[in-house]
């Protein structure tokens, strides 16, 4: 490889030369790894997102899904209070319907 650069006074300009090419390729190498390295950790942050949302959609599918069955076994077990609820969240959707 380069030559043992420890005694200054007998560098060349080849010798400096030589050191720079080692220098700038080395620069080189670090900056392409550190590309890659970038690419990786991108690439995993998103499918972490991808997984995280993944899970708060099924989640909130879960939720929805027993909302739905809680609602429809009052409806079964109380019909009364279920129109009469109902019919009030209509009478006040169309107040506010109609006032403008």
């Amino acid at each position: 490889m380069a030559k043992d650069v420890t005694n200054t006074s007998n560098l060349s300009v080849d010798d400096i030369s030589v050191q720079l090419a080692v220098l700038k390729d080395d620069i080189a190498s670090l900056t392409s790894t550190m590309a890659d390295l970038t690419k990786a950790k991108s690439a995993e942050a998103a499918n972490q997102a991808k997984s995280t949302a993944q899970d708060l959609a099924n989640s909130g599918r879960d939720k929805a899904l027993e909302a739905q069955q809680t609602a429809e076994d009052f409806v079964r077990t109380q019909p009364a209070a279920a129109l009469g609820i109902a019919a009030g969240v209509g009478f006040i959707a169309g107040l506010f319907a109609t006032r403008r």
